[in-house]
């Protein structure tokens, strides 16, 4: 019988790494995130109703995404990442259950930053998450995309809350430390399952 797991984490946690050390150990990973992308950027209804929605300056003259007006619409917050998930999930959804209908090993991962938010925690049956205390979280990502700690701040506020997502998720694996460590933790876990 096979067994599916959603792996998430807040921005900056490593569950990207959690999910490309996965992949390299022969899993396979349904990565939201990039379908996603490939839907906004390739789907003519997708880009008929997002510019409906953000405006004519989401995509460029040659068709092509412009990812700043995008984030930029999606960052007010509120009713505005609402609207772009209304377009974009459901088509999402039904991309990771074809692609889970195809795949014959035994244990499928699906990546997902907004697992919880999204209701695609109901598409698996376990899920994940990659905790990473808040401090490290936005040292990472100050790091990573070179923003002020308030800019990093404003872009954690935006996901639900750490508190919300541990008191949800099936599984726990930290990530505070090193790579090598996370590594650990994830061959730890894949070994306890057995």
């Amino acid at each position: 019988m096979k067994t599916s797991y959603g792996i998430t984490g807040g921005i900056a946690s490593g569950k990207s790494a959690v999910c490309r050390l996965l992949h390299a150990m022969g899993h396979p990973v349904f990565y939201c995130d990039d379908e996603a992308k490939r839907i906004i950027r390739t789907d003519p209804d997708v880009r008929r109703e997002l510019t409906a929605v953000v405006g004519e300056g989401v995509y460029d003259d040659e068709g092509r995404l412009v990812k700043s007006v995008l984030a930029a619409y999606i960052c007010r917050g509120g009713d505005c990442s609402e609207r772009v998930d209304a377009i974009v999930h459901p088509r999402v959804r039904e991309a990771y259950k074809a692609w889970h209908a195809r795949q014959t090993a035994e244990t499928t991962f699906m990546e997902c930053a907004l697992l919880f938010e999204s209701g695609f925690d109901r598409l698996v049956d376990r899920t994940v998450l990659v905790h990473t205390r808040d401090e490290v979280r936005l040292a990472r990502l100050m790091a990573r995309d070179g923003i002020s700690r308030a800019q990093a701040r404003k872009w954690m506020a935006l996901q639900m809350t750490e508190a919300e997502k541990l008191a949800r998720a099936d599984i726990v694996i930290s990530n505070d430390g090193t790579p090598e460590a996370l590594e650990r933790e994830v061959r730890q876990w894949l070994e306890a399952r057995r």
